[in-house]
């Protein structure tokens, strides 16, 4: 009752236009967690602002993440920005400037043909006239009413706003390799950015994270700065792809294939089905092994992402009736399928909504 109660309370608030005030605070450096898991705002607090502004991480902190997360990528003028993607005809106004049309163009990324904007074709001066806008209005219309009010929000920004409020930083750089064939790194802005704000060396409040492997071993023999190899469900590294490397993630997350990947990162981040699968049915399976020999290999295991949307959660936790329009919108027991993952000993959480994952540490731990 009171956890049905609980979710029926946040999916309230969830849907209304919430107030998140942060406490006036000195610029401070967040001190490491002990025992508990991270809980890591994904792109911000997406579930209730859009990702990637500073609207989205203010929200996360106010929730109580204690790292935010910027999926970075590369202006033409080689700052570094916070989106989803470097395509940002879907989370941006760019559609109606109308000096930009030009600009919209056909792209191969990663080995898929991309139709639209792209941050590496427009200065920082450029983006900065536009505004951010939901990217899956669809599914949290609530969050569209903020359209037009967030600027793109650069990395040193969100580094900034983590400092000033006494969070961590957790930095994905997206698509390294294209990055690199642009002569836009994005491993040299980013360490420029971090030693600038002091946050360059072991102990720092930070992790960096890479779905490639080449960018983190190269990463890993600049910086002490903790490193974290992504993993999909399925699927391979597009670097390996692209060097033409028979393996796949399900190599990567083998016994011996973990051990080689700390060879150069200190943890993975993983997709949830890795850890908990679900059979043809949907319905979740007993979990793997994959925490433990992650574990036995010495690499931390974030997990990723845990959203409040009944579409995202595993049918386990789905609340509501599933003939309803509204029901994958709806907000099911997340704080329920966040119980079960911590109970299996992860390291650490990415959450749409931090407040939830923050409130069910708060219970288990």
């Amino acid at each position: 009752m009171i956890r049905r109660f609980q979710v029926a309370l946040l999916a309230f608030l969830a849907t209304g236009t919430v107030a998140f005030v942060l406490p006036k605070s000195e610029p401070v450096i967040a001190e490491p967690r002990g025992g508990e898991p991270i809980v890591i705002g994904h792109r911000g607090a997406s579930a209730h602002r859009p990702e990637h502004t500073l609207l989205s991480y203010e929200a996360a902190i106010a929730l109580g993440a204690d790292y935010i997360e910027p999926d970075l990528v590369a202006t033409k003028d080689h700052v570094l920005v916070a989106r989803h993607e470097n395509e940002i005809g879907g989370t941006t106004d760019v559609e109606s400037h109308p000096e930009f049309a030009d600009r919209r163009t056909t792209k191969t990324v990663n080995g898929r043909s991309i139709t639209g904007w792209f941050t590496e074709d427009f200065t920082l001066a450029e983006l900065k006239t536009l505004r951010a806008e939901e990217r899956i209005p669809d599914l949290r219309p609530q969050n569209a009413v903020f359209n037009g009010l967030a600027e793109i929000p650069t990395f040193d920004e969100v580094v900034e706003l983590a400092r000033r409020h006494g969070v961590g930083v957790y930095p994905e750089t997206k698509s390294p390799s294209y990055f690199d064939s642009l002569g836009l790194s994005l491993e040299d802005p980013l360490l420029e950015v971090l030693g600038r704000h002091g946050w360059n060396g072991n102990g720092a409040p930070v992790f960096i994270q890479s779905f490639e492997t080449a960018n983190l071993r190269e990463l890993s023999k600049r910086t002490e700065l903790p490193l974290i190899q992504l993993i999909t469900a399925g699927g391979a590294p597009y670097d390996w792809i692209a060097a033409g490397d028979p393996r796949s993630y399900d190599t990567m997350v083998t016994p011996a294939g973990l051990r080689e990947v700390a060879g150069y990162a200190d943890g993975v981040g993983v997709d949830t089905r890795r850890i908990v699968p679900a059979g043809p049915d949907g319905r979740l399976l007993p979990p793997t092994t994959f925490i433990r020999d992650a574990h036995e290999a010495g690499l931390k295991v974030h997990a990723w992402t845990v959203r409040n949307e009944n579409s995202h959660l595993p049918v386990d936790f789905r609340l509501g009736n599933p003939a309803s329009p509204a029901f994958p919108r709806a907000t099911g027991d997340v704080m329920g399928w966040l119980e079960r993952l911590y109970r299996l000993g992860l390291d650490g959480v990415f959450a749409d909504d931090p407040g939830m994952a923050r409130a069910v540490r708060a219970r288990v731990f």
